[in-house]
C-alpha cells in the first residue's frame, strides 16, 4: 500500500469516525442548539422543543455522549446533559490536526492550468 493509499484510508476512517458522524445527523444537531441555548437540560427538556419522541432524544444523546460532544450526569432521579465544550474541541482539534497532516499525501491540491491560447479554444466556464 503506498502512501496516499495509506493517507487516503485514514482521512476515510477519520470521516467515518463517531464524531463527524454525530455531527452530521440533523436531529442531533438540533438538540445540540437547544443545549446551547438553554444551557444544560434533561431529556423530557429538550424533546419538549423538538419534534422527536423522548427516546430518540436519549438514542441521540447516547450518540453525542459516546462521540464526546456532550456529557451526561444525574441529578437525583434526573439525568442531564450539557455540551462538554472542552472535550468537544479537544477532539476537533484531533481531527483537524491529523486531517492537516494527511491531505498533502491524499488529497493534495489540482495544478494550476494556464488558459489554452489561440483560435478555436474554449474557456471552461
Amino acid at each position: 500500500m503506498t502512501s496516499r493509499e495509506r493517507a487516503a484510508a485514514r482521512m476515510i476512517e477519520l470521516l467515518d469516525g463517531p464524531l463527524l458522524k454525530a455531527l452530521a445527523e440533523p436531529a442531533r444537531l438540533q438538540i445540540l442548539r437547544v443545549l446551547i441555548t438553554g444551557g444544560a437540560a434533561d431529556v423530557g427538556t429538550i424533546a419538549m422543543q423538538l419534534p422527536q419522541d423522548r427516546s430518540v432524544i436519549s438514542r441521540h444523546l447516547r450518540i453525542l455522549e459516546d462521540a464526546g460532544v456532550v456529557v451526561g450526569t444525574r441529578v437525583g432521579r434526573q439525568h442531564r446533559y450539557a455540551i462538554d465544550g472542552a472535550t468537544l474541541v479537544g477532539n476537533l482539534d484531533q481531527v483537524l490536526g491529523e486531517t492537516r497532516s494527511l491531505v498533502a499525501l491524499c488529497c493534495p491540491p489540482m495544478p494550476a492550468h494556464p488558459p489554452a491560447k489561440g483560435p478555436g479554444t474554449r474557456r471552461a466556464c
